[in-house]
């Protein structure tokens, strides 16, 4: 592809249709044209849908209890399965940052291009992404492509809503006049950065359409909403005002917390519990290259059943900051042993990792704390992160981490496909 020509601001948005049902029919393709649902932790409520479970009324959130019925009208329910959607998301990623040099992921679906200065049109690159992730991966996507990251949005939106444009909408390559027919066509709520909640206040300004909002004068927008309303409303104009972020922005907190399979009595399940949660924050927390000054543990009982009620959380701090599993582990067992009341049933615990900072940050060590050992000498890690990486997530855990597969506090996911993609023990078996 020749990067050298225009150098005119094009954005491309790259997203998965129905990512989650899409990863589940490229392990199953059985399962290809039938309605099917993701559903979420402890197989809760519906948390993606294929269009054919749409077709049935299948509303997002919609809770298991009341759509299992639907079983005898060809409905799939799969637990989630997020080993296998973030795997199939790096492959997915990897294979659209080749389209061009500049890439931002923006969640696990999505994906943002910088074509300015590709010479191409964006209905030839458009094709070709998903010609590509198709052939390679099995998974179907949509393009929509614009003068600014909003615009790219709502050209996906469009590529998705209208067959007829093959999965591919292209902003910058159609006339003014025919742009502003589509800005007309999108309502106010369906804008990116608009949603449910501004979309009344809007209308009550009589803005009822992406074309409206384009068309009204930033300056009012700021006075009587925020610098967000009138910064999107500059965006739909043709004027991109979002930075462009090559690497995600580090994580101000990070939350690892899970609601129980079963009732949690005993406080060694307990602890077990807390001890993974903990481990999983501290990997995150290393992957993005920060240290944690503070740490919150907590665990409570469910409103919702019968039993003594009960509920605790400390919030505590780390005196230097630190990134190290075993450490944050010794810290967050103290004060869940100091909460812990016998005789409760735990429904839900967790951990969040605040006041995060850069490892390269200057700190103001406590005199009187135990001493830690120098971050340049400690490589254990460095080691734990990479065996985990190479080896698979869990091949080496802190003890207190380590438990049965019936562990009370384990999620309940009765309806899990294998992790066909990350996992040896459950590939793919094609037989003769």
């Amino acid at each position: 592809m020749d990067h050298q020509g225009s150098t005119s601001t094009r954005i491309a948005l790259i997203d998965g249709n129905s990512f989650y049902c899409a990863c589940e029919r490229v392990i199953q393709p059985a399962l290809a044209g039938k309605p099917l649902i993701v559903l979420s932790n402890n197989d809760g409520c519906a948390i993606a849908r294929s269009n054919e479970a749409k077709a049935l009324g299948i509303r997002m959130g919609a809770p298991w209890f009341s759509i299992r019925h639907l079983e005898s009208r060809g409905l799939v329910a799969r637990s989630a399965n997020f080993a296998l959607y973030g795997d199939m998301s790096d492959r997915m990623m990897t294979l659209i940052g080749q389209f061009a040099p500049h890439q931002e992921i923006y969640s696990i679906d999505e994906s943002f291009l910088d074509l300015g200065g590709l010479s191409d049109t964006g209905q030839e690159i458009g094709q070709a992404i998903r010609h590509r992730i198709a052939q390679w991966l099995g998974l179907p996507t949509c393009v929509g492509i614009g003068a600014s990251k909003t615009l790219a949005k709502l050209a996906n939106h469009l590529a998705k809503t209208y067959p007829v444009l093959q999965g591919v909408c292209d902003l910058c390559d159609i006339a003014p006049e025919r742009r502003d027919r589509a800005l007309a066509l999108t309502p106010v709520d369906a804008v990116w950065g608009i949603g449910r909640r501004l979309a009344p206040r809007l209308r009550a300004q009589d803005i009822h359409t992406a074309l409206d909002l384009a068309r009204s004068n930033p300056r009012d927008l700021r006075s009587a909403f925020s610098s967000t309303v009138a910064d999107t409303a500059r965006e739909l104009a043709g004027e991109a005002c979002l930075d462009w972020q090559d690497h995600p922005e580090p994580r101000r907190q990070i939350l690892c917390s899970r609601s129980f399979g079963q009732p949690v009595t005993r406080l060694d399940d307990l602890l077990q519990a807390i001890s993974r949660f903990t481990s999983r924050a501290a990997e995150k927390l290393r992957r993005q290259g920060s240290l944690a000054g503070t740490l919150q543990v907590f665990a409570r009982t469910s409103y919702f059943k019968p039993g003594r009620q009960h509920a605790c959380s400390a919030v505590l701090p780390l005196t230097p900051p630190s990134d190290r599993t075993d450490r944050l582990i010794a810290v967050a067992l103290a004060g869940l042993r100091g909460g812990y009341r016998p005789g409760c049933n735990y429904a839900k615990a967790g951990v969040c990792l605040m006041d995060i900072q850069p490892t390269h940050a200057q700190f103001q060590y406590d005199l009187f704390a135990p001493a830690e050992p120098p971050r340049a000498d400690d490589r254990t890690m460095l080691a734990l992160d990479r065996i985990n990486a190479r080896f698979g997530a869990d091949t080496l855990q802190i003890a207190s981490a380590l438990h049965d597969h019936d562990a009370p506090w384990l999620m309940r996911q009765e309806r899990m496909s294998p992790r066909a993609t990350t996992c040896w023990n459950e590939l793919i078996e094609i037989r003769c």
